[in-house]
């Protein structure tokens, strides 16, 4: 039996695989700012805690973990789940949706991660699965702000992995293609106020793209939630691991890409050594 604690767990995959590590028998806290959907969707169970938590918030978030240790005894699966998107070119970005998006998505993973990390060094035993997407891996037009913020979430997963394993904790970052939830929806994705007619081409294009993707991704959302739930328990996880045939396809483009590139360019890129 494992204890785990999810953030945003009131809808999308964090409510998906809340429910199913609940039916296996585990325990779950599960967190969201607001824990009436939790309630509504999970029900009243022994194993379950519900707890209010604004990822942005440190005390909110030491508070949750005290609670969690105290109902359960420990925290053993770290599942930093909450996020968002913005669709817009880079320039079409305001300041404040830029910050607004960091906070959460980058800020309030790391406030969750610290203040889970001390109860999981005193076990010396956990894992961390901290969500990106394939926008972690490479970025494109319309999504490079929310890239961004998946690229620091990649770069943070990999110095953690490195740093914990030694005290026997487990880093992964899942990085999750297209799949069939809300995230395309204006629940989970804000779309730029701002829109500047030179990038219609580019990203104006990948905003339209959205709209009719939305509810026609590739993914099963289901399979997805089954199969984060059985990777808890692989005994030696990688760094990282892809969900999705797109994600898949997007990583093997990159890296034949980057293959070509420094076989084009490699003289001079070993050039500038002493």
């Amino acid at each position: 039996m494992k204890t785990w604690f999810i953030t945003g767990a009131s809808r999308g995959f964090g409510a998906r695989i809340a429910q199913l590590a609940l039916d296996r028998g585990d325990n779950v806290v599960a967190t969201a700012r607001n824990v009436g959907p939790i309630k509504e969707n999970l029900g009243d169970r022994p194993n379950l805690l519900a707890a209010a938590l604004d990822v942005a918030n440190e005390q909110q978030a030491r508070d949750a973990a005290r609670q969690a240790v105290e109902r359960f005894g420990s925290i053993d699966v770290l599942l930093n789940n909450a996020g968002f998107g913005l669709i817009g070119a880079v320039e079409e970005a305001t300041a404040e949706e830029i910050e607004r998006l960091y906070r959460t998505n980058v800020f309030g993973l790391l406030t969750v991660t610290r203040a889970v990390l001390p109860q999981m060094r005193a076990q010396r035993s956990g894992r961390l699965l901290n969500i990106s997407s394939i926008g972690g891996y490479r970025a494109g037009p319309g999504f490079g702000v929310y890239c961004s913020t998946k690229f620091a979430v990649e770069g943070l997963s990999e110095a953690l992995h490195a740093e914990l394993a030694p005290l026997g904790i487990h880093v992964t970052v899942i990085e999750p293609g297209y799949f069939r939830t809300d995230f395309l929806d204006s629940s989970s994705l804000s779309v730029s106020g701002n829109r500047i007619a030179d990038y219609d081409g580019t990203a104006g294009a990948v905003r339209e793209h959205a709209s009719a993707m939305n509810h026609n991704q590739p993914g099963d959302p289901e399979e997805f939630a089954r199969q984060l739930v059985a990777f808890a328990d692989v005994a030696d996880p990688p760094v990282r691991v892809p969900f999705g045939s797109d994600t898949v396809a997007a990583i093997e483009a990159k890296h034949a890409s980057d293959a070509e590139t420094i076989r084009k360019w490699r003289q001079v890129s070993l050039s500038t050594d002493y």
